[in-house]
């Protein structure tokens, strides 16, 4: 069975494998204090334009989102969120399980936009029972969003004069930012990200590594004690050379950059496919997810024949399914989808 299911299914890229295997054997100090993580530092700093950045490695993406909140947040502070946002839509209540709540604002196609968070701020700092609530701490989006949809520059540096008029730390989930890099619909650099962004992450798990996230502090206010505060969440890596090797592979001659790249370019002959077969799309995403409108009957029949995501129900007959690249898609893959659609649809009508 082909599967674009999502763009963690298969392993490793094999270059980030062989530098895993080729340091195999080296004995290194722990809790990523080696020097394969200091040498993927160094190497991400010099991509995002920012020598004093603080990078730290964790190893996944709720994880993460949840480490980063729960450490910079005060105790009666929430984070906005997107209703659609990943830490509060697919998280199991992990952010709150860390004792915040998930403040959710209306999206649009996923995204927060400027006006609505400003008017939302306005709101509550000029309500007289604010002391009663919990206070926005932080904001959170996600790029690409969970609709595989981009901000564009000057929404994200109109989210982040607004966070700082606020003095509000505006926080952006990168779990799939390579391929948001990749598309040809973005305006948005890696450096333009550190510039605008507080703290951010440069997700791997999802492109091209087995496991890792290194999140970026851009303002030096990675928090005090931070790797004791993520001992304490039971997320500190004892072999963190792991985490270290696998970004050190992906940021040496634009691995990274490649990934997404490959996988987009993937993501745009598939929707031609898709187009071609007359099947409707619930959005237009311009990375690697693809969301499809499919009849009930042609879902459960092509689900026996290409593994796919479910997302959402679209009315009583139909259902938004995702369709997701990755740095192992090929065309062969394609191909198999090619035909499991003809066959399906073919038997429809």
């Amino acid at each position: 069975m082909v599967s674009f299911e999502s763009d963690y299914n298969t392993g490793a890229h094999p270059d980030v494998l062989q530098k895993l295997v080729q340091t195999n054997g080296e004995c290194l100090p722990g809790y990523g204090t080696d020097r394969y993580c200091e040498s993927a530092k160094a190497k991400i700093r010099k991509a995002i334009g920012m020598e004093d950045a603080d990078i730290e490695f964790l190893a996944g993406g709720t994880q993460t989102n949840a480490v980063i909140i729960s450490t910079m947040l005060r105790d009666f502070e929430g984070v906005v969120a997107a209703a659609t946002g990943h830490i509060g839509a697919h998280e199991a209540g992990a952010i709150e399980y860390a004792g915040h709540k998930v403040l959710p604002l209306p999206q649009d196609k996923g995204k927060i936009m400027p006006l609505a968070l400003e008017a939302y701020l306005d709101a509550f700092f000029a309500d007289g029972n604010r002391e009663h609530m919990v206070f926005p701490g932080m904001v959170y989006i996600s790029h690409p969003t969970e609709y595989g949809t981009l901000y564009t520059k000057k929404e994200l540096e109109e989210l982040s004069a607004i966070c700082r008029n606020r003095g509000i730390p505006l926080f952006m989930d990168g779990a799939r930012l390579g391929y948001a890099l990749a598309s040809a619909a973005s305006d948005l650099s890696l450096k333009d990200i550190a510039a605008l962004c507080d703290v951010f992450y440069i997700g791997g798990t999802k492109v091209g590594a087995l496991c890792g996230e290194a999140v970026v502090f851009t303002r030096k206010n990675r928090p005090q004690h931070f790797m004791t505060s993520v001992k304490r969440r039971g997320a500190l890596l004892a072999k963190g050379r792991l985490l270290g090797v696998q970004f050190d592979a992906l940021f040496t001659d634009d691995l990274y950059f490649r990934i997404g790249k490959h996988a987009v370019a993937m993501a745009e002959k598939m929707k031609k496919i898709i187009s071609a077969k007359r099947l409707s799309f619930f959005i237009d995403s311009p990375t690697n997810q693809q969301f499809v409108i499919l009849e009930n009957g042609v879902l459960q029949k092509l689900s026996e024949k290409v593994a796919l995501s479910y997302w959402e129900p679209f009315d009583e007959r139909h259902t938004v399914v995702r369709f997701a690249t990755g740095w192992s898609t090929s065309d062969k893959d394609l191909d198999a989808l090619d035909a499991a659609l003809s066959s399906v649809l073919s038997n429809q009508t």
